[in-house]
């Protein structure tokens, strides 16, 4: 849906990289107002300078970081006041980390919750009024892991499995308020997000950290560009579910079919993810 942005306001975490950044580049070509927004300055200004800040836009770029609830209300506050009610918030800031459960510290645990999960929730709480207002959208990236388990993500998962049931939950009650709440599940996504994960241990089959990012490259089978496309298609369709990927839609197709067999029926995909390859949403 070509153009569907034009003049909307969207308010984008995650901007300074990956998904976010493809996302905030699509829609600044579309011609929305843009409130971008990362915790890395460096990867944000990077995204600055991609879209040249076209004079036509009202855009702003801010550091944000979505562990930070109080700094996530006055943000709120901020964009409504210089920019306006937003029509569209997409929640993609998100992080990971490789590790069995049993590995892993309970605080390594606790900080993909919070960034992952909570931010999420304190981003849609914040922002929901003002969606409210405008009857507009509101866009989680979930993961293909919140459709699926598997190894060596037991926190990743967990907090993108909460994704998708906070996200699916709030579309029915939303549903009478006139906003839309998406959820979406990318599969192998192009970004940095392996050569930026923190590691408590490697699986005992995977060489070193430069084995692992290969296999990440392998499975990483979509662009951030063509994660973009769909995700925005998605978003201005109203969906509920958006799968972005052919891995996505046959995982989630073999997970329905199979729903306790599915590990043994996927095979060597699975195993590649058990080895420390992951998918993500930014």
């Amino acid at each position: 849906m070509a153009h569907a942005f034009k003049d909307k306001l969207c308010v984008v975490t995650g901007a300074g990289s990956g998904i976010g950044r493809a996302v905030a580049i699509n829609l600044a070509r579309q011609g929305a107002a843009l409130a971008l927004s990362d915790i890395n300055e460096a990867g944000l200004e990077e995204t600055k300078r991609l879209i040249g800040a076209p004079p036509s836009n009202r855009i702003r770029f801010d550091r944000l970081d979505v562990a930070d609830a109080a700094a996530i209300e006055r943000y709120a506050a901020s964009v409504k006041e210089s920019l306006g009610d937003a029509d569209y918030v997409f929640n993609i800031a998100g992080l990971t980390r490789v590790g069995r459960f049993d590995e892993t510290p309970l605080s390594s645990f606790e900080k993909i919750i919070d960034v992952n999960f909570w931010g999420v929730v304190r981003m849609s709480k914040a922002f929901l009024p003002q969606l409210v207002a405008t009857k507009g959208g509101l866009v989680n990236i979930s993961s293909l892991f919140g459709l699926i388990g598997y190894p060596n993500q037991a926190h990743y998962c967990a907090s993108k499995f909460a994704v998708r049931g906070f996200s699916e939950t709030l579309a029915i009650e939303m549903e009478e308020k006139g906003v839309r709440v998406t959820s979406v599940h990318p599969g192998g996504v192009a970004t940095a997000i392996a050569r930026n994960a923190a590691v408590d241990k490697l699986p005992a089959d995977v060489a070193d950290r430069k084995d692992f990012e290969a296999n990440f490259d392998k499975a990483a089978i979509t662009s951030p560009e063509r994660a973009a496309e769909i995700i925005l298609d998605g978003a201005a369709r109203g969906k509920r579910r958006v799968l972005v990927g052919r891995d996505a839609k046959l995982v989630s197709f073999i997970q329905r079919l199979l729903p306790q067999s599915y590990p043994k029926a996927l095979g060597a995909f699975i195993a590649k993810l058990g080895n420390g390859t992951k998918t993500a949403g930014v």
